[in-house]
């Protein structure tokens, strides 16, 4: 996906996001360096299976153990 810095405000920047330029406002620290208005960015995103499952498998934990803890 490409998206288009349109402007800085304070420490965040305005990106504008494909063919639509849907306006996304995202933390300025995350960019590359020395990107400045106008600039197009490549942007991926991909679905992390393995962080999911792991969070998911920890709040799984933490669950157990407060019902465990509840009913002592």
């Amino acid at each position: 996906m490409q998206a288009v810095i349109d402007r800085f405000e304070e420490n965040k920047a305005v990106l504008l996001l494909g063919d639509e330029e849907i306006k996304v406002i995202f933390p300025k620290q995350y960019l590359p360096d020395g990107v400045k208005e106008g600039d197009y960015l490549q942007i991926d995103l991909a679905y992390d299976e393995a962080a999911t499952a792991a969070a998911k498998n920890e709040s799984e934990r933490l669950l157990s153990d407060l019902k465990r803890m509840n009913n002592q």
